[in-house]
């Protein structure tokens, strides 16, 4: 993928914690980090950034933990997650990592490229949160291979 390994847990922790936070329920470190598969430390780095960039709330304490209202996940589209811990250059800069790469000087894979990270830009740019918490509520996808049906 082009995304980097934080961004791919980014993603998963901020389904997770939307698909969790739709029973109201705060979520501790722990519980995302394994819920995910990460390691908890790169987990809690993970998740101060999106705290950060406030797509994710928490809270300290014994009542405390993270969660997603309901609306912003009714609002979020997963382009917010991506630009949260990547940027939006992971959509402009060159797949071979050049410095000089554009259209007047393309590297070998230049164009290619561009129509998929465009389609993908479009995809998470239309893609909202509670699209993908609701399908993983109703067992049409998993995560870590397990559905959120009880």
């Amino acid at each position: 993928m082009i995304f980097s390994k934080a961004c791919e847990y980014g993603i998963r922790a901020t389904i997770f914690i939307a698909t969790q936070s739709e029973n109201s329920k705060k979520l501790s470190l722990n519980d995302v980090a394994s819920n995910i598969n990460s390691p908890a430390a790169f987990t809690a780095k993970i998740l101060q950034q999106l705290v950060k960039t406030g797509i994710v709330n928490s809270a300290k304490g014994p009542n405390g933990g993270f969660w997603i209202s309901n609306e912003a996940s009714l609002e979020m589209n997963m382009l917010q997650v991506v630009k949260s811990i990547d940027g939006i250059e992971v959509f402009s800069r060159c797949a071979l990592g050049f410095q000089q790469c554009d259209s007047t000087h393309p590297c070998p894979m230049h164009f290619q490229i561009t129509d998929i990270r465009d389609a993908l830009y479009k995809m998470l740019n239309e893609t909202k949160l509670n699209e993908l918490s609701k399908s993983i509520q109703n067992g049409e996808t998993f995560i870590r291979g397990i559905s959120m049906i009880d």
